[in-house]
């Protein structure tokens, strides 16, 4: 029983190696097992389906943000500096582990409720939700509304911010802003937080 939990993490590093090279379409029971040397039906022990599968890498990709977005607004105390600090991590992981975070805002394939696949498996909404929850705290904050309001205002700011990171990693921005836009998304990062925050005060 020993060896259990650190197969499991292998087979999800496996995972997470596909997802980063090939895309989540590459990503199956299968493959998985073949590249991680076990028979084809050990990952079944860990996931039973497909999507148990996905949202286990899933997570570890909410891990990973959520680590990147805690160690970037550590050093700041203002709510507007913490979500530009987060604005600028979520933008920026977008970009560096593109694959991981095409697979982690697909919810249609993932098991997405409060439990994933399995009694232990990872719960989706436990990882997920409090970035989000986070964010509206500070969008309140920011603009002394309420909490309704204020997670209506930060949903727009996270589809902006997700937009932004799709389409420069496409190359749509650096197209259509020329050198305006050919050096730095920060521009437009900050640009998101000022169209729904309100401009910094002077």
């Amino acid at each position: 029983m020993d060896g259990e939990g650190p197969l499991r993490e292998r087979l999800v590093d496996v995972g997470v190696e596909l997802v980063l090279s090939e895309g989540t379409a590459s990503v199956g029971l299968r493959e998985i097992a073949r590249r991680a040397g076990v028979s084809h039906g050990a990952p079944r022990r860990y996931f039973p389906t497909h999507r148990a599968l996905l949202s286990a890498i899933a997570r570890r990709g909410f891990e990973e943000l959520g680590a990147r977005s805690a160690a970037a607004k550590a050093e700041t105390a203002a709510p507007r500096d913490e979500l530009a600090a987060l604005a600028r991590a979520y933008v920026t992981y977008a970009l560096e582990r593109r694959g991981m975070f095409e697979l982690m805002f697909h919810h249609d394939l993932l098991d997405s409720g409060e439990q994933s696949g399995t009694p232990d498996g990872p719960r989706l909404r436990e990882a997920t939700l409090p970035m989000f929850q986070r964010v509206t705290e500070l969008v309140a904050r920011c603009r002394a509304q309420s909490e309704p309001s204020a997670a209506v205002t930060a949903a727009a700011l996270w589809a902006n911010l997700h937009g932004v990171a799709q389409l420069w990693s496409w190359g749509s921005l650096q197209l259509a802003l020329g050198s305006e836009g050919s050096e730095s998304h920060d521009r437009l990062i900050e640009t998101a937080l000022d169209a729904h925050l309100g401009p910094r005060a002077s």
